[in-house]
This record gives C-alpha cells, sequence and structure tokens, in this order.
C-alpha cells in the first residue's frame, strides 16, 4: 500500500557528536530551537549568543567578531527613541546608554571567543538571502532597529557573495582551530514579507550556497531541515497559526532527525535516560510525603547520581535532596 508520503532519511554523519563535545548555534530562530535542545540535554552549547541572525553576511561578520575579538565599530551603533542599539546585532541585545550596550556587546564578543577556543561543531542556519545595505557606508546591517527606510536599499545577496563571506571568515577561523566543523542549514521558516515569491527566490539562493560551501570544503555539512519541512512533512498541519513558523510537532520531528544523523550511540543512550529523567522531575505529585513519591524521588535521585561523573546534574540533585523526607 502506498504511504502517500515522502520520507526524508537526513543519514549518519561520518563525524558525529558525543557527550562532551561543544556546539555553538549561530542564526534564525531554528538555531535557537535546535541550540535550545541541546543545551536541555546537558552537552556544552553556546545557542544564538548575538540574538536572531537571518542574512548570511551578519552571521559570518558577528562570528568574525568573536574569532578575532575585533572591536565594534562606533558607526554601528544607532539610537530608536531612548534606547541603544547596534546594527550588527538583534534588538534583543540593547540598552538603555551607549556605554552598557558597549560594554554588554564586548562581554558577549569575549564570551563567544571564549567558547570557540574548544568548539567542536559550529551550526549555522541562514533564514533568509534578503538584506538591507547602508547608503552611507555600504554595508549590509542584520536589523534596521526601525530607521527610516531611505537610509537603507534592500539587495538580494549572491549564492557567491555568501560563499566569499563565509570563506573569508572560516579559515581564518579553522586557521586557529582546525579540528572544528560547521554544519549548515536553511531555516524552514518562510518569510512572506518579501512575498511568497520571493521567499523562494531567496532560499534557492541560500540552498545553493550551502550546496557550494559542501561541495568545496571537507568540514562543511547540509543538514536538510528546510527539505525535511517542505517535502517530507509537506502539510500546513505542521505550521502555527502564523503559517510561518513550524508547530512544536514539526520542531520535534526535525530534531528527531537531527539527533538520528549526529548522535553517536553513546549520546543516544543518554538522551533517552535523560528524557526519561526529565519526565521524573517534571512530576508533580498529590502527596510528596507518601512513601511511594518518597521512593520515586530517591530511585531518580540515584539515577543522577550516576550521571554526575560526566554531565553536571548538581542542580536536579539539590532539587530532588530538598523533596526528601529524612
Amino acid at each position: 500500500m502506498n504511504s502517500f508520503r515522502t520520507t526524508l532519511n537526513a543519514g549518519v554523519s561520518t563525524h558525529t557528536l558525543t557527550i562532551t563535545s561543544r556546539i555553538l548555534t549561530l542564526g534564525s530562530c531554528f538555531a535557537d530551537s535546535i541550540g535550545s535542545r541541546l543545551a536541555a540535554l546537558k552537552l556544552h552549547t553556546l545557542a544564538n549568543p548575538f540574538g536572531v541572525l537571518y542574512n548570511p553576511l551578519s552571521m559570518h561578520k558577528a562570528l568574525d567578531y568573536a574569532a578575532k575579538t575585533t572591536s565594534i565599530p562606533a558607526h554601528t551603533y544607532v539610537q530608536h527613541d531612548d534606547v541603544h542599539l547596534n546594527y550588527d546585532f538583534h534588538s534583543e541585545l540593547s540598552a538603555l546608554t551607549h556605554d552598557t550596550l558597549a560594554h554588554h556587546l564586548g562581554h558577549q564578543v569575549d564570551t563567544v571567543h571564549a567558547f570557540l577556543q574548544q568548539t567542536d561543531y559550529l551550526l549555522l542556519t541562514y533564514g533568509t538571502a534578503w538584506a538591507y545595505t547602508r547608503r552611507d557606508t555600504g554595508e549590509v546591517v542584520a536589523n534596521c532597529h526601525k530607521q527610516p527606510a531611505a537610509l537603507f536599499d534592500k539587495t538580494l545577496l549572491t549564492a557567491e557573495a555568501i560563499v566569499a563571506s563565509f570563506e573569508s571568515t572560516l579559515t581564518a577561523l579553522r586557521a586557529q582551530h582546525p579540528t572544528l566543523r560547521v554544519i549548515v542549514t536553511v531555516s524552514p521558516v518562510r518569510h512572506v514579507k518579501d512575498t511568497l515569491v520571493l521567499n523562494s527566490v531567496s532560499k534557492s539562493i541560500l540552498r545553493v550556497a550551502c550546496h557550494t560551501l559542501q561541495e568545496r570544503f571537507d568540514y562543511v555539512e547540509y543538514f536538510p531541515a528546510f527539505e525535511i519541512m517542505l517535502d517530507d512533512l509537506r502539510d500546513y498541519r505542521f505550521y502555527k497559526a502564523d503559517m510561518l513558523h513550524p508547530t512544536g510537532e514539526a520542531e520535534a520531528y526535525i530534531w528527531q532527525q537531527f539527533k538520528a544523523r549526529y548522535f553517536d550511540n553513546a549520546l543516544q543512550t543518554f538522551a533517552d535516560t535523560w528524557t526519561g529523567i526529565q519526565q521524573a522531575l517534571a512530576h508533580r505529585p498529590f502527596h510528596p510525603a507518601s512513601q511511594a513519591h518518597q521512593k520515586f524521588l530517591r530511585d531518580t535521585l540515584r539515577r543522577l547520581e550516576e550521571l554526575k561523573s560526566f554531565v553536571d546534574v548538581e542542580e536536579e540533585i539539590n532539587t530532588l535532596k530538598l523533596q526528601l523526607f529524612s
């Protein structure tokens, strides 16, 4: 019987993650989604430390700041009403004074630089090939921060420009960290402000760029989040009410494909174990002092004690100990 569905199998990577792997994610909200799930599994993860970034050139620029600990130029700062922002970062990185923002951005750059020293994997999620260029400097911005439209030109990045930008940043980074591997993805989120037609143009450019990167650099591989959403799930029931973002169910399905491709056997086993422990930790009993629940707490505590030699579970252990009645 026909399944009436095309299933995409992402396969298994020849370079898998282990429980000690360190991962940095940058890019669209999909980078947030994957990053938060990795962190929830106790992996050493730094998820989108510069806020959501949509176009590849801005992602590469932010990474370049961190790799070289470059000072952020004064001309990239801007003020909207009484809030200070920076054209190279998302508006969540903002402050009420210039000095406060400059200090915060400098701290973020230093944090990412330090994390990069031992990072195993870099996950870049490209959201759109449409970008806004400042007319006064010719620089692509990560965010317009509600500045007048007359200050910018809307431009469509080319695959060649994306690849050249990637090469400039990652060649220098790989020279410092020769074992670093890169996963590139295209965000499945649709950017309909550009119209559906131009969103398709944008995504196709991103996809060509990712394909070129994978073909050109042996440390780069592509994860097909975009294709899983559009060609495997392929149904509006997997979109939220805005018809743009994947539902939690869709994200979970893509996550399962990511795990199957990149987790080694030990990490897969740990992930299953940790999911069970998380469910136990979330349990809220009607009678906390009952013998049955106290035994349940001690059993869960024992499971946590078995894990503490290779993951940090001190917070969970202390939380359970507070619920025990001696």
